[in-house]
């Protein structure tokens, strides 16, 4: 059976990741769309033809079977709650919520209205990350995991929302962070974290040519960015595996590099790879597996860039139609939020990182 999908919010991640995608799904027909914005609305309109709306008050259990949620990070839990209540079946990407007394609403939201909360997180669904997934079994019993993703140039939107505490709940540990707590999960299994020790910088965050190229976006003329743009912790799961993490938006790297090397009582395993559409990428996906001095270099599937956003909607409509889902999604939620929680907790009592100057761009170097 088709599921009837309408789209909340027209910003880029909706028109661009999941509006294109959901209109050449099988399973899905798009319905509507609704944004505030009556410019996006009558383009978004005009170009597809779908039916667009100012408020989500005009989408119903009647016509809807699932609402892809894809506003800013602030507005996430207020509309996904609004929705739930009404009984709609709610699809919403990372950051589920900002803080555990959001976490509470979706739930009783959830509880209340009937309809299911589904998270999305792509890195999971990527064919590299499943590699690696399936390699863990053979490294005997996990001890340790590197986590990384390190972007040269990627400031998302500087001087946007994406860089107010107030709108994003934080920085890149909320943004690129819960990524990576996602794969980690997905790699070696779910589990709680009994210690948490994290520190934060923002050396990049207020100088516009640090800026995501591949949004387009224009830097304000005023950078007032309070949010860090590198977050790196320790943390050690209730399991006792110790992780090493890294998010940076911005660095003097040349390639982003997103890395997970697992450590094994029998091996060990690593992928080195690119997440998300940044055109500063590495050439490929390696995989590597070492054992007692050798290195084995493991076949990864080639894809296209973004082919995990599609993968995601593959299993959407068997998600839907099953009924034990109900909670999952907000408990995952609540442990990823309460980790971060935990990280930024570390760093304030560390005395955070606030930098005595921003850091300089290349032509800066060249020129000093």
């Amino acid at each position: 059976m088709t599921v009837r999908a309408a789209v909340v919010g027209l910003g880029w991640a909706g028109r661009e990741l999941w509006l294109p995608r959901l209109r050449t799904h099988e399973d899905f027909e798009v319905v509507s769309v609704v944004d505030p914005d009556p410019a996006l609305r009558a383009a978004v309109a005009e170009a597809t033809g779908l039916p667009a709306h100012a408020a989500v008050d005009a989408l119903s259990t009647r016509d809807v079977d699932v609402v892809v949620v894809a506003v800013p990070n602030h507005l996430h839990s207020e509309v996904a709650a609004a929705l739930l209540r009404r009984g709609l079946s709610v699809f919403l990407e990372k950051p589920v919520c900002l803080t555990s007394a959001e976490a509470d609403t979706l739930a009783r939201a959830e509880r209340e209205g009937g309809g299911m909360l589904l998270a999305g997180s792509a890195a999971r669904h990527r064919a590299d990350v499943r590699e690696l997934a399936a390699l863990v079994p053979g490294l005997g019993r996990v001890r340790h995991v590197d986590l990384a993703w390190v972007r040269a140039r990627g400031v998302p939107k500087a001087g946007g929302w994406f860089t107010q505490r107030s709108l994003a709940g934080g920085g890149v540990l909320v943004d690129l962070g819960w990524h990576l707590l996602d794969a980690l999960a997905s790699v070696v299994g779910p589990a709680g974290f009994a210690q948490v020790v994290g520190a934060t910088s923002d050396d990049f965050v207020n100088v516009g040519a640090w800026s995501a190229a591949w949004r387009q976006d224009q830097p304000a003329d005023a950078l007032s960015g309070d949010v860090e743009d590198t977050a790196r912790g320790f943390l050690v799961r209730d399991d006792g595996i110790s992780v090493a993490l890294r998010a940076s938006w911005a660095s003097h790297a040349a390639l982003d590099l997103s890395l997970i090397h697992v450590e094994g009582s029998a091996g060990t395993a690593e992928l080195r790879c690119t997440f998300g559409f940044s055109p500063n990428r590495q050439p490929e996906s390696v995989l590597t597996v070492t054992r007692e001095g050798t290195t084995q270099p493991i076949p990864v599937p080639a894809e296209p860039i973004g082919a995990e956003y599609r993968r995601q909607l593959d299993g959407l409509a068997a998600l839907l139609a099953d009924p034990a889902n109900r909670g999952r999604a907000i408990e995952q939620a609540r442990g990823t939020v309460q980790l971060i929680e935990s990280f930024y907790e570390s760093a304030r009592a560390a005395g955070g990182a606030r930098s005595a100057r921003p850091a300089a761009t290349h032509e800066e170097v060249r020129t000093s």
